[in-house]
């Protein structure tokens, strides 16, 4: 349910920083949202590592779910302290390219260990999106209009569709 919870917001989120990345409101404003939905996610998996530790975990793997979730947390938490301090974006941009990495290994065992390709495809997107904000961030590759619609459009595809589906219960793919 909680994973429900968090794609919801960064759903909302990403839609959020895409339009006003596409209509060039001033970063400061978006902050917010950013800070809202970075810190539920840090709060969440907070939580969720409390619960292993405490419950005695028996490997890693008991870490995975909450270390891959952190990377979203950070995320929305290093945006919006960018955007609201006025930070030069060549650190955020640095740190999408170390999430984007491990985006590579995620999607891998979506496919090869789970048998999921569904979220392994939706693995394969968030790297992609987290490698667009490298290339801008750090290189300045691209337009304000591509990078809006990319993020909007992969914040809806595969985060705000599937957290409402699975909040609503009628997730289909594991």
């Amino acid at each position: 349910m909680t994973l429900g919870l968090g794609l919801f917001y960064v759903g909302c989120v990403l839609f959020m920083n895409g339009i006003a990345t596409y209509t060039k409101i001033e970063p400061r404003a978006s902050a917010i949202m950013n800070f809202f939905t970075g810190g539920l996610l840090v709060v969440i998996n907070s939580i969720n590592i409390a619960n292993v530790v405490f419950g005695n975990p028996t490997s890693g793997a008991d870490f995975y779910g909450i270390a891959t979730n952190m990377l979203f947390g950070f995320t929305y938490c290093f945006v919006g302290m960018t955007n609201w301090f006025g930070l030069e974006g060549r650190p955020l941009g640095w740190y999408c390219f170390f999430v984007a990495c491990n985006t590579v290994p995620a999607f891998m065992i979506c496919f090869v260990v789970d048998n999921n390709p569904v979220w392994g495809i939706i693995w394969i997107l968030w790297g992609l999106l987290w490698l667009a904000f490298w290339i801008n961030g750090v290189l300045g590759k691209f337009t304000y209009k591509f990078m809006g619609l990319f993020t909007s459009i992969i914040g809806v595809i595969t985060c705000w569709l599937p957290g409402l589906l699975l909040i609503c219960g009628w997730w289909p793919f594991g």
